[in-house]
């Protein structure tokens, strides 16, 4: 075959490489009716504007395998989260935040969300060092809040809040505090001991069920704690990536549909005797 006669054999095969695969596009680009793109949702989650699944309270639903979880970003849904300073002093100080709209300015309008305009979460990025707080807002739409820290090292900071009209929202931002910083690892535990309590946590199918026990008898007079029988904070370790868990209708057990597997640090707070306290643990998920 002659020098002509191959160029127009390539061209001709080039032509039908170009057709195949703009034929294969325009099938994957529409998807007939009824398609899996089409089809409603597997868990029969109801969707916001945003088509984000949310459960029947309008929160967003449990986290499933591969969802995103919250508070990685200071900056979600058009609210930012802004500090006085990153850096706090060790010791006790006052911390200082806003949570600023479109615009800039700061939002002065908030929903009650388990009984609190806002809750601040407060670890060190080694998994220690919790605290749940709650901030009293100004009126010129400052939060601030009374707060110890003796450990130095970098903390992440974690904004849980519903503004009013909006949807719950969680915002993360990291600190600093200068001193002497020891890490810590802490071992997978399943009990946990404070003040004379001690709390087992099992984690079985999504549902992460914990019971009290004082001198070897259940407590079962626990008091309300934030609308509830207690309040859980789930931390995946590494970004601490931060995961809403809801409680049930009764006990001490959370819907925690953890996104990952992998080591998750998870704080339990109950209130017994009017004193609030926390149990830590230490979870690895399995795939």
């Amino acid at each position: 075959m002659g020098v002509m006669g191959r160029l127009v054999a390539f061209v001709a095969a080039l032509a039908v490489v170009f057709g195949v695969a703009w034929t294969a596009g325009q099938q994957i680009g529409s998807a007939p009716a009824g398609s899996a793109s089409e089809q409603p949702d597997p868990h029969g989650e109801a969707q916001d504007q945003h088509g984000e699944a949310q459960d029947e309270h309008g929160e967003p639903a449990g986290l499933d395998a591969g969802a995103t979880p919250a508070g990685l970003s200071s900056a979600s849904g058009g609210y930012r989260l802004e500090v006085d300073t990153p850096v706090l002093p060790a010791g006790s100080t006052d911390f200082r935040f806003r949570i600023t709209g479109d615009g800039g300015a700061a939002v002065k309008a908030f929903a009650v969300e388990h009984d609190k305009l806002m809750h601040l979460i407060l670890v060190r990025r080694d998994g220690t060092n919790y605290r749940h707080l709650h901030p009293e807002l100004d009126a010129d739409g400052t939060w601030s809040v009374p707060v110890t820290l003796s450990a130095g090292g970098s903390y992440r900071a974690f904004a849980d809040f519903r503004p009013e009209g909006g949807e719950r929202t969680t915002l993360g931002i990291d600190l600093g505090v200068p001193g002497d910083f020891r890490p810590e690892s802490p071992a997978p535990n399943a009990t946990f001991d404070v003040d004379g309590y001690r709390v087992r946590l099992e984690h079985v199918d999504g549902l992460v069920t914990a019971t009290v026990a004082r001198d070897g008898r259940a407590v079962t007079d626990l008091q309300p704690y934030l609308g509830a029988n207690g309040h859980l904070v789930a931390l995946r370790s590494g970004d601490l990536a931060f995961l809403h868990v809801h409680p049930e209708a009764s006990g001490l057990s959370f819907a925690a549909e953890f996104p990952t597997p992998g080591r998750y640090r998870l704080f339990l707070d109950f209130k017994h005797g009017d004193i609030v306290r926390t149990a830590e643990f230490t979870l690895d998920v399995p795939a």
